[in-house]
């Protein structure tokens, strides 16, 4: 005596099917996952930072501006180039010259010296750019 088969043929063998639907509602949770993850993403030039945080952070569009980094240790960075101050200097010029109307976003780790983002948010305004932000993270 054997239990009942529930559904076998008269081979003996249930034939496999592929269910589609539920497979279909899987791939499209799994791309509207995808994608509001990757528009969460906050996209950043610069070097990797932990930035301080702020109450009114707002997201910023990172197109048409330069990223200038202060690290940890009091060096700074151009996008993602580290740069020495003469450098930093140069640059600055040149990207006037190119963008007159350029956007610089200064970006500094929390345990960076408040000295050191200061130096490069006073230089971005001497060369003349008046759109100068400096980058945190909502608190």
């Amino acid at each position: 005596m054997h239990g009942g088969g529930g559904g076998t043929g008269p081979g003996g063998t249930k034939k496999a099917r592929i269910e589609i639907i539920p497979l279909i509602d899987v791939i499209f949770f799994l791309l509207a996952t995808f994608v509001l993850f990757t528009l969460s993403l906050n996209k950043s030039n610069g070097v990797s930072v932990q930035l301080p945080p702020a109450e009114t952070a707002e997201p910023r569009d990172p197109a048409g501006t330069v990223t200038i980094s202060v690290t940890d240790e009091g060096t700074i960075a151009w996008n993602k180039d580290l740069v020495t101050l003469d450098e930093f200097l140069q640059r600055l010029q040149q990207y006037r010259i190119q963008e007159p109307e350029g956007r610089i976003l200064i970006n500094g780790d929390e345990r960076a010296f408040f000295a050191q983002a200061v130096y490069v948010f006073d230089e971005a305004r001497k060369a003349g750019f008046t759109k100068v932000f400096i980058e945190t993270r909502a608190r």
